[in-house]
């Protein structure tokens, strides 16, 4: 019998991320401050004289991955900081998720290539301990902040990979950001000033998403896991929108259907069902978004059209699941492009201090 593997054991970090509480809308008052809600990997960055500790929100290690990141914290003058903040990675005049998600590889000389041709930047928003100041984080944000702008402007200025995340207080401003957001930002995030850093809560924090809607052109379907009345019904939609080809391509998917309305939507698709349901990437097609479940899908005449409400769009995909706002019978499937989802968003680098 082959020997059963080590377990991998994983350092600890005493420090755990504050989380953020999700709202609707931008809360006000003067203990608010605002700061754009970075498209990235939250991070943890702690030095220790010559150990550099990445950690993500939830506890994994990122350095093997980031190796310039641990380069340029080695590189400043300081020898002992904790910062939090948002792992990017700059492609054009946004911040891409896709390429960020490329840097997670298992293999060392894959990393170095990407580290090299899609480096990244550290955007931090917090300031959490120095060498002088060990119990920082128990201090209030308003006071936390301007060591921060300090400790940037005396070590970060030069760093070709620290940035310094900006903050407001102005409740306008916040307003333009959350409506401008996109490329690289995807919402706006909320910190109460007066209060210590929240660690492992959400007490002290809240995030605001700009939902958006689009038309989608429902190009197939899976059936759910359970029956209802021991048949078959729909469990989720398969979206689509029409590239400058002329092909349908998978954006996405809706599970948000409500379960009295399964049975007499199921015998309605299934009277549409037909090959190929989508012309362009389809589910299940060569991604790293493929999975096995993925495949087990029935294709549909592209026939019927949905408006959908989504929070976030990048690599040409929904990144989250959408939810269902109304059927659109007076909408041409061939309406429904990539051409409706461009918009006017700001530069994430002008976002930066």
């Amino acid at each position: 019998m082959p020997a059963t593997p080590a377990k991998r054991v994983r350092k600890s970090n005493p420090l755990v991320a504050m989380e953020a509480r999700s709202v609707d809308a931008i809360p006000r008052g003067k203990e608010w401050q605002y700061e754009p809600k970075w498209d990235g990997f939250r991070c943890l960055l702690s030095r220790d004289g010559s150990h550099v500790d990445l950690r993500s929100k939830s506890g994994e290690d990122l350095a093997r991955y980031l190796p310039e990141i641990v380069a340029a914290a080695l590189a400043l003058k300081p020898r002992r900081f904790t910062l939090d903040g948002e792992i990017v990675v700059p492609q054009g005049k946004a911040f891409s998720f896709d390429a960020l998600l490329q840097r997670i590889h298992p293999a060392a000389s894959r990393v170095k290539k990407l580290s090299q041709e899609t480096p990244a930047l550290y955007l931090t928003f917090d300031l959490l301990a120095t060498a002088g100041q060990k119990q920082l984080a128990e201090k209030p944000l308003s006071e936390r902040r301007p060591a921060l702008e300090a400790f940037a402007k005396a070590n970060l200025q030069s760093s070709p990979v620290f940035r310094l995340s900006s903050t407001t207080t102005s409740y306008a401003t916040a307003k333009k950001w959350l409506a401008q957001s996109g490329g690289g930002s995807d919402g706006i995030i909320a910190k109460r000033i007066d209060l210590p850093y929240q660690a492992g809560n959400r007490d002290g924090m809240q995030k605001i998403k700009k939902s958006r809607s689009a038309d989608c052109v429902v190009g197939g379907f899976r059936y759910a896991t359970s029956r209802i009345a021991n048949r078959r019904v729909v469990g989720s939609l398969l979206l689509g929108l029409y590239d400058d080809k002329g092909l349908l391509n998978h954006v996405g998917f809706t599970s948000a259907i409500k379960a009295e309305e399964k049975p007499a939507l199921t015998d309605r698709l299934e009277a549409l069902i037909a090959k190929p349901g989508f012309t362009g990437n389809a589910p299940g097609g060569p991604s790293r978004w493929s999975t096995e479940r993925s495949a087990k899908w029935c294709p549909l005449k592209p026939k019927l059209v949905i408006e959908v409400c989504y929070d976030h769009f990048s690599g040409e995909r929904f990144r989250h699941g959408t939810s269902i706002l109304r059927w659109r019978p007076d909408k041409a499937p061939r309406q429904c492009t990539f051409e409706q989802l461009k918009q006017k968003v700001a530069n994430p680098m002008k976002m930066l201090e």
